[in-house]
C-alpha cells in the first residue's frame, strides 16, 4: 500500500482510534485496519476527542455485546456534534448480520461509514469516498471473497502475535451466529502462514497465537489438501519462534495424529482449549456439536496419557434450551471428571438468527442464574485446587508486560497458559525467566525469579 502524507490541507496531523469488541479475530482484524489507517497517514491516538477517525470494530456472539455497542454508538454523537469532520466507522459481525446496516444508516445519521467483516481491506478506498460525498456509506458483501494477502498490520505487542489461519466456520452450531457473520470456512495456504511467521520472528517475536474459529478443520478446501498437523509441523521449523498456541480447536475434529504432534512438538504449549459446552448427550445433540460425551471424556484421557503435563480449559454454556435438571448435573459431572484448569462459564442468551433462539423449552431466568452460580463455584475451586499443585514448582515462563494494577510486577505466562506474576524490571519483558511458584490463586501464580 502507498505511504500517504501524515499531514493534510490545513497542517494537521491524522489521527485515528479504533475500539474492538469481541474475540481475538476481532483483535487481529483490528490490527489490520491499524495498518491501513497508518498507512493513510493517520496516527494513532489514545483521546477521543482527538481523533479524525473512529472505527468500532463490533462483535454480535451475545445480545449483551450488540447493546453495549448501540451505546457507545449513541456517546458518540456528541463527539461527532462537536466535530463535523469527524468519520465515525462501524464494521465487524453486528454489522454483517442482515438489514443491520440500514438499521445503523437510520438510527445513526452520525456514523457515515458501515462495512462487514469481508471488506475491511477496503477500508482506504471506503474513507475517500466518505471524505467525497460526506454522506453514509453502507457496503457489506453477502458473501466472502478471496483471503487477501499481504495487508498491512500495526501489532499491538512485540513478545507475542496474532496469525490468522482461516476464516468463517461450517460447524452451524445451533446457538451461534458466527457462521453467518463469518462465512464459510477459507484456509491461508500454507506457505503464506509460513512466511508469515518467519516474518514476525525475524522482527523478534517469541510467541504466535494461530486463530480460527475451528483450527482443526485448517486446510480441507486447500489443493493439494492439508490440515493443521501438517501446518504445525511446518511451522515447528521456523526458527525464532518459541511458543505456538492456537484458538479454537473444535472436539469432533480433534485427531489422534494432531495429538501425537503435539505431544512431539518443542515449539506447541501445553495447552488445549476444548469447548465442551454441556456435559450430556441430550443437549450436546440440541446445540449440534458433532460429538459425545463419551467421546469427550475419551479425548481428554488420550490427551493426558500422551501429554500429563498438559492444562485443559473449556468453555460452558447453561441453560440452554431444554436443558433440565438431570442435564445440567451431567455437564456438573463432567466437570468434576475432567477437572479442567479454568473454564469460561456463560448462561445461555437467546441471539436472534440462530435455530437455538426458536427451540421449545426455554429455561427461566431464576433457573439459568441458580445453575451458573453453582458451576462457577465448582470449577472455581477446581481451579484453586490445581493452582496450589503447582505451588513449589518452577516453570520457564515468557514475561509479556508490567501490571497495571502494581507496577513492580511483571505478568508471564507459563507454557500451559497459566498467568504468573512476579516482581522484576520491565527489561526482562519479551525474555524467557524461570520462576518458582510461591503462591497461588484461583485466577494466577505469584512466583519468583530464579
Amino acid at each position: 500500500m502507498k505511504e500517504r502524507d501524515p499531514i493534510n490541507a490545513e497542517q494537521k496531523r491524522l489521527r485515528y482510534q479504533i475500539q474492538t469488541f469481541g474475540c481475538q479475530m476481532n483483535e487481529r482484524d483490528s490490527e489490520v485496519l491499524a495498518g491501513m489507517l497508518e498507512g493513510m497517514g493517520y496516527e494513532k491516538t489514545a483521546d477521543i476527542n482527538q481523533a479524525d477517525i473512529i472505527i468500532l470494530n463490533t462483535c454480535c456472539v451475545r445480545e449483551t455485546a450488540e447493546n453495549k455497542i448501540w451505546g457507545r454508538i449513541g456517546d458518540l454523537k456528541a463527539i461527532k456534534s462537536r466535530n463535523p469532520d469527524l468519520i465515525i466507522g462501524i464494521c465487524g459481525c453486528m454489522t454483517q448480520q442482515k438489514e443491520i446496516g440500514e438499521k445503523i444508516r437510520r438510527r445513526a445519521p452520525h456514523v457515515e461509514l458501515i462495512f462487514g467483516t469481508h471488506n475491511i481491506h477496503q477500508l482506504p478506498e471506503l474513507v475517500d469516498r466518505v471524505k467525497e460525498g460526506r454522506k453514509t456509506i453502507v457496503d457489506i458483501w453477502e458473501t466472502e471473497g478471496d483471503i487477501i494477502e499481504n495487508l498491512p498490520s500495526k501489532r499491538v505487542d512485540g513478545v507475542k502475535a496474532y496469525v490468522t489461519i482461516m476464516y468463517g466456520c461450517n460447524n452451524f452450531c445451533a446457538y451461534c451466529i458466527v457462521p453467518y457473520v463469518r462465512g464459510r470456512e477459507r484456509s491461508r495456504k500454507p506457505e503464506d502462514i509460513v512466511r508469515e511467521v518467519q516474518q514476525l520472528a525475524d522482527e523478534g517475536y517469541k510467541e504466535v497465537m494461530l486463530l480460527g474459529q475451528n483450527v482443526n478443520s485448517y486446510g480441507r478446501e486447500l489443493s493439494p489438501r492439508t490440515d493443521f498437523a501438517d501446518l504445525l509441523l511446518e511451522l515447528e521449523a521456523v526458527g525464532g519462534i518459541q511458543r505456538i498456541r492456537y484458538m479454537t480447536s473444535h472436539p469432533r475434529d480433534f485427531t489422534d495424529r494432531l495429538i501425537k504432534v503435539i505431544a512431539s512438538s518443542q515449539k506447541v504449549c501445553e495447552h488445549f482449549h476444548l469447548p465442551v459446552q454441556a456435559g450430556g448427550n441430550n443437549v450436546l445433540s440440541k446445540m449440534n456439536r458433532g460429538y459425545t460425551r463419551e467421546g469427550y471424556l475419551e479425548l481428554v484421557s488420550k490427551i493426558r496419557v500422551l501429554i500429563p503435563n498438559a492444562s485443559i480449559t473449556t468453555d460452558l454454556i447453561v441453560g440452554f434450551p431444554g436443558e433440565t435438571d438431570e442435564d445440567f448435573q451431567e455437564t456438573m459431572d463432567l466437570v468434576r471428571q475432567v477437572r479442567f484448569d479454568a473454564a469460561f462459564t456463560f448462561v445461555y442468551n437467546k441471539r436472534s438468527g440462530t435455530p437455538a433462539a426458536e427451540m421449545a423449552g426455554q429455561v427461566p431466568e431464576e433457573v439459568k442464574k441458580a445453575r451458573i452460580q453453582e458451576l462457577i463455584e465448582v470449577q472455581n475451586a477446581i481451579s484453586l485446587e490445581k493452582n496450589l499443585e503447582e505451588v513449589g514448582k518452577t516453570h520457564e515462563v515468557l514475561v509479556e508486560k508490567v501490571n497495571k494494577n502494581d507496577p513492580a510486577k511483571l505478568e508471564s505466562r507459563t507454557r500451559t497458559n497459566k498467568l504468573v506474576m512476579f516482581a522484576g524490571d520491565p527489561q526482562l519483558i519479551g525474555r524467557f525467566v524461570n520462576v518458582k511458584i510461591i503462591e497461588a490463586g484461583t485466577w494466577h501464580l505469584d512466583g519468583e525469579v530464579l
